[in-house]
């Protein structure tokens, strides 16, 4: 039986991980009691005595806990952004080619993020493959459930005023096109300078689209949808969690519209790609707190503990 510590359990990462480990009989969640939740000592122990720590937290808050943790055997995956592009920390996105092996190696596991897992596996593959250089001047754009914002942002969501709804039904941010996700996105899909990046945060409480816009005219030559298809075909054929819809795919359309909500409970990554001769669009689509935050969680605990891959979660 392995221990696991959810640090920070009490936000919307760390509820959703717990619900998932709850039922399940071959994992125990250790948890500060009640009348010690205020006690340095006890969460300091409590780091130290688990098999796994899954830090649910802000990012200075992890630092601080990974500060506390002596126990060369206590293993962490940190659900932050704090260590997701340092080099002494795994990053947790097995689906890439090499990284499973990584992880199950590694006793430091860096979470990805949402937008991060999306755009990485799109493009990844191509990089990989050449048909895309590393100079490629890529441009990305989301839309996402306000879950995604942590308790600050359900709330503004569910409790805003009728009269200005308008401020609320759509909400693209980043303008000043900074973002948190920036520093993964570029590394770990192997670009050169980071990605013109767009999200628009909607009103619907989980579920996302991460587009990639491809000129397949300023791409490699022979390179068109279609190739481009069958990279990202081949390239996820053994993956359980990434499945590659068919070229132009409209069976998931309903009326020409693309819901962000149809992987929501799941693990699960669905790639579109759409073509016409001048350009192509590459879609994915996850639920942003499955597989972009608590699912990922899990199945990263999963390779580490060496359990089977999808237990405790929805394919």
């Amino acid at each position: 039986m392995k221990t696991v510590y959810v640090d920070g359990q009490h936000g919307t990462t760390g509820l959703e991980i717990i619900n998932r480990l709850e039922a399940r009989n071959d994992v125990e969640l250790i948890r500060i009691p009640h009348e010690k939740r205020r006690a340095a000592s006890e969460r300091e122990k409590l780091l130290n005595e688990a098999d796994l720590v899954i830090l649910c937290l802000p990012d200075d808050a992890a630092r601080d806990s990974v500060s506390l943790i002596k126990n060369p055997k206590t293993k962490i995956i940190d659900a932050s952004t704090a260590h997701r592009t340092a080099e002494d920390w795994v990053y947790g996105l097995p689906e890439i080619f090499g990284q499973r092996e990584k992880i199950f190696k590694s006793g430091r596991i860096s979470n990805p993020g949402c937008y991060s897992t999306g755009f990485i596996l799109m493009l990844r593959p191509l990089i990989e493959k050449k048909a895309l250089s590393g100079a490629y001047p890529v441009v990305t754009y989301s839309i996402t459930g306000y879950s995604g914002g942590g308790k600050g942002m359900i709330s503004e969501f569910e409790n805003v005023d009728p009269k200005n709804l308008q401020e609320k039904i759509c909400r693209p941010k980043n303008l000043q096109m900074g973002h948190k996700h920036l520093p993964e996105m570029q590394k770990m899909a192997l670009i050169e300078k980071p990605p013109h990046f767009l999200p628009i945060v909607g009103k619907f409480y989980k579920g996302m689209l991460v587009f990639l816009p491809v000129f397949t005219e300023n791409c490699p030559k022979g390179i068109c949808g279609k190739r481009i298809h069958q990279i990202l075909n081949d390239y996820y054929a053994d993956e359980q969690f990434v499945k590659v819809m068919d070229l132009n795919n409209d069976e998931k359309l309903n009326d020409g519209f693309l819901s962000p909500l149809g992987c929501n409970d799941t693990n699960r990554v669905e790639l579109f790609v759409y073509e016409n001769k001048e350009q192509t669009l590459i879609a994915a689509r996850l639920d942003n707190l499955g597989k972009g935050a608590s699912g990922a969680a899990v199945q990263n605990m999963n390779l580490l503990f060496g359990f089977e891959e999808s237990l405790g979660l929805k394919l």
